[in-house]
């Protein structure tokens, strides 16, 4: 067992995770400014793509590289700076340290030495996206990239075809076309899904629709700027036996609230318990 103070004054120096705005500077929060202002040393995933941030706030703090490609050089060194007293900022190029970015391996080795770790709050393109989806925000379910080799792509699609929480990936440019066409073809062209892309920039744009829809888009579009995609949960409660299943109108607002449109729900509900498509949505609607 292991107890932090974050904030008691100790001998060593401590490691500070310090989100980066995801696009607009003015998400960088005081704190944050300060914070890289105050610090002996910014572990940077990119030090010239940090830099700019730093000569926008005004801030001298020398920087040293820590990214994916040099994590084993540079974790021993750092953590011997810190036992020395040096306190040390984190940064990624954008939105939180270790979310899909640089920082976890830095983190457990902190613990390991019992080096204080110091969480920011600030920019995180995940939730950003999510709560402005239009999708059931809670419940949700963060995945970061998928795999970039297809087969392996499709596999990991397959292990989340039953998560019931909404579901939330990143994804590069270049690579959208095939994720949502593996998507479609795993998940079904009628599975509810949104893009967010660019966001806090001056491009936002949020794109919802079924996942066939998007498809289209993405053979129909010139796809620029990065991703977050949000995937609709799926209901377990129709591959439940019969004798446990929940009512029929019940099934159908379950879907609703994950998503899915009022006649997407009623087709669903109707094909899964073996009904007449009519007679649930007469059902439904009282008429």
């Amino acid at each position: 067992m292991q107890s932090q103070k974050s904030f008691e004054k100790t001998a060593t120096g401590c490691l500070y995770l310090v989100p980066t705005p995801i696009g607009n500077l003015g998400d960088m929060t005081y704190r944050a400014v300060e914070t890289l202002k105050q610090v002996d040393l910014i572990a940077s995933e990119d030090t010239r793509n940090t830099q700019k941030l730093l000569n926008h706030f005004e801030i001298e703090t020398k920087q040293i590289s820590f990214h994916e490609h040099n994590t084993a050089q540079r974790i021993p060194q750092l953590i011997e700076k810190m036992q020395a007293g040096t306190t040390i900022a984190q940064v990624s190029d954008a939105g939180m340290p270790s979310i899909s970015d640089p920082g976890k391996e830095l983190v457990a080795a902190c613990v390991a030495a019992q080096i204080a770790v110091v969480p920011l709050p600030g920019a995180n393109a995940g939730l950003t996206g999510l709560i402005a989806s239009g999708l059931v925000p809670q419940p949700f379910y963060f995945y970061g990239f998928l795999d970039r080799k297809n087969s392996l792509q499709v596999d990991e699609l397959q292990a989340l075809k039953q998560h019931q929480e909404t579901m939330i990936f990143y994804e590069a440019p270049h690579r959208l076309k095939k994720t949502i066409s593996n998507m479609a073809s795993v998940f079904g062209d009628d599975h509810q899904v949104v893009l967010a892309r660019e966001l806090t920039k001056k491009y936002e744009e949020f794109i919802r629709g079924t996942l066939g829809e998007i498809k289209q888009w993405t053979q129909d579009t010139q796809i620029r700027g990065e991703f977050v995609i949000m995937v609709a949960g799926f209901d377990q409660v129709l591959s439940a036996s019969p004798e446990i299943a929940l009512p029929i109108n019940e099934q159908i607002d379950r879907l609703i609230e994950a998503g899915k449109p009022v006649n997407a729900a009623i087709k669903e509900v109707a094909k899964q318990n073996g009904l007449n498509r009519q007679d649930v949505y007469r059902d439904y609607h009282e008429l």
